[in-house]
């Protein structure tokens, strides 16, 4: 059936056409004029220059932090999620309703608190003098780097969005439809390859969009990669920081950003059409 366009419709869909074009389209056309400017003297000036694009783009510590930034990220989304589905499985199969309100309230709190602040606390945790070390020193074992490292920021990261992940999970599996598990059951169907062949591809959609978001927060974020890995080597987000603090270079750095989009739109787009490849069929 054709759908008419009404301005009864159009009207109330205006807010959010005006929104995307104020803070997203408008700022990101801004962004690419930017990436073509000159630096001049510390001063930048409007011009129409690639050669902001072929210095970064042809440097090979931008494509060691992009590929490093994609590996972390995706890295991320996969632990999150592999960690995240017990616990949301277990808030919507095994909870009463009252204890799932309690149970999603938990997942909110984090929230409460900066997520700067919790970084900062897990480097007291994770220093070679801190808690968990004491603790393993104890039993006659480390002391084991873990700050400054790769798994210094996994850990911020599973502290970024682990609790999203939990309840965007959640939040699908709670519509799962029933009877098919009981068909399941049924016929003869053990729980485990239940999880697996009914429950898993019925949540189908909300189990990648919360891989999806874990990507999105973690490729952008600054936070982790500087407090908790050190810095070095740099991900895309600490290389913007450092090439807008050389020589003014908001062009290039402008660059970087644009790369970022890019691969976030296209990274979105492929994971949106598997979730619901099956359902268009």
């Amino acid at each position: 059936m054709r759908k008419s366009i009404t301005l009864y419709g159009m009207t109330f869909s205006l807010p959010m056409a005006i929104w995307q074009v104020m803070f997203f389209l408008a700022p990101l056309v801004f962004l690419i004029a930017l990436s073509f400017w000159s630096v001049k003297n510390f001063r930048m000036e409007p011009d129409f220059n690639p050669d902001n694009w072929t210095r970064v783009l042809g440097r090979a510590v931008f494509w060691q932090a992009y590929l490093r930034t994609v590996i972390l990220s995706a890295v991320a989304a996969m632990v999150a999620s592999v960690l995240a589905f017990p616990c949301s499985y277990g808030i919507a199969f095994k909870l009463s309703p009252t204890a799932r309100r309690w149970a999603i309230f938990m997942m909110v709190i984090p929230f409460f608190t900066s997520y700067l602040v919790r970084v900062y606390s897990w480097q007291i945790f994770l220093s070679d003098n801190g808690i968990i070390n004491a603790a393993l020193a104890r039993v006659g074992l480390g002391p084991f780097p873990m700050l400054n490292s790769d798994f210094g920021v996994m850990v911020g990261y599973l502290t970024l969005c682990f609790p999203l992940v939990v309840l965007l999970q959640l939040f699908s599996l709670i519509f799962v439809d029933r009877t098919l598990i009981e068909a399941a059951h049924n016929l003869q169907c053990g729980r485990l390859r239940t999880v697996f062949e009914v429950v898993m591809p019925s949540a189908k959609v909300g189990l990648v969009i919360a891989a999806l978001f874990c990507f999105i927060l973690t490729f952008g974020d600054f936070v982790s990669p500087l407090y908790l890995g050190g810095g070095d080597p740099p991900t895309l987000s600490i290389l913007i920081t450092d090439t807008t603090k050389s020589g003014q270079q908001w062009p290039r750095a402008a660059v970087i950003a644009l790369t970022m989009i890019a691969t976030l739109l296209c990274v979105a787009f492929a994971a949106v059409s598997y979730a619901y490849r099956e359902r268009g069929r």
